[in-house]
């Protein structure tokens, strides 16, 4: 079972603590925008989880990648809880003759089988997922 501590730090921010003792501030108060909110790292969170499927299945295969980045939207619905209904991930991937349909497998793989954070939030939000393939000169 994972676990986490979050400890209220004052004034509108408390502290989390992974369960391997990282730790993250978060804030709650919108109008100061000192840190980010709870709500903002559940986008980091599916970022980082697909990114780093993606990047490590694209290595397994050889392909070589030399920058990559995952630029994360999501909407959130009008009424409580303000949960996301829909999360846009835009894959950007760089390299040396990157394989299309490489990339196509490592979105899908990460996207439908082994992205936690994803499968997570899927159940009320629609995860969509595109990608860019940029080649390095």
């Amino acid at each position: 079972m994972a676990n986490a501590t979050v400890h209220f730090a004052g004034n509108g921010f408390f502290l989390g603590v992974s369960s391997s003792g990282h730790a993250v501030v978060l804030e709650t108060d919108g109008q100061r925008n000192a840190g980010a909110s709870p709500i903002e790292l559940l986008l980091v969170a599916v970022g980082g989880c697909m990114g780093s499927d993606v990047v490590d299945i694209l290595r397994k295969k050889r392909e070589q990648v030399t920058q990559f980045r995952v630029e994360v939207q999501g909407s959130r619905r009008e009424e409580a809880p303000r949960s996301y209904d829909t999360i846009r991930l835009h894959h950007v991937i760089t390299g040396r003759n990157l394989s299309e349909a490489a990339v196509q497998q490592a979105l899908e793989l990460s996207n439908h089988k082994y992205c936690s954070v994803a499968a997570t939030l899927r159940p009320t939000a629609e995860v969509s997922v595109s990608y860019e393939i940029v080649e390095e000169a």
